[in-house]
């Protein structure tokens, strides 16, 4: 979990820079009604780092915890395109590096405890396979936001 960590930390750390050197007005753009800007995908990403550090923490001393994420919900609710485009990133940063020190922690005997997303027709998921696909899902969505 350290070097899986570590990895977040650096992704965090290297699109950090390229986030703020978006436009504004590019970063605001809704492409549909239905679509998130790529300030909104960054308040996704805000809130997966939320809804995952709880499956990190309460995974480890609750019994199989179900923690359900309904993304547009979440998105939705807390109007991320309003919010100031600085400290949503700051937001994103700071969340992840608590999320890193929380992965970092871990005791080896825990990495096998499972949690229940919720998801209709999935089965349960250990700690060490939603922290290895917390990155995969964090890089998918800032190649969104970056365009790489």
């Amino acid at each position: 979990m350290k070097d899986l960590a570590q990895q977040i930390r650096q992704v965090v750390a290297d699109h950090a820079v390229v986030i703020r050197s978006i436009e504004l007005s590019a970063f605001s753009h809704k492409p549909s009604p239905v679509k998130w800007s790529k300030k909104e995908i960054l308040g996704h990403l805000v809130d997966s780092a939320q809804n995952n550090l709880q499956r990190f923490v309460r995974g480890q001393y609750e019994n199989t915890p179900k923690i359900i994420y309904y993304q547009d919900e979440w998105v939705k609710l807390q109007r991320y395109s309003d919010y100031d485009k600085e400290e949503l990133i700051l937001l994103w940063v700071s969340l992840n590096n608590h999320l890193c020190r929380t992965l970092s922690v871990m005791d080896s005997a825990n990495y096998e405890k499972q949690c229940d997303t919720g998801k209709p027709g999935t089965e349960l998921h250990t700690l060490n396979f939603l922290a290895d696909d917390y990155l995969k899902h964090m890089r998918h969505h800032l190649e969104q936001i970056v365009g790489k």
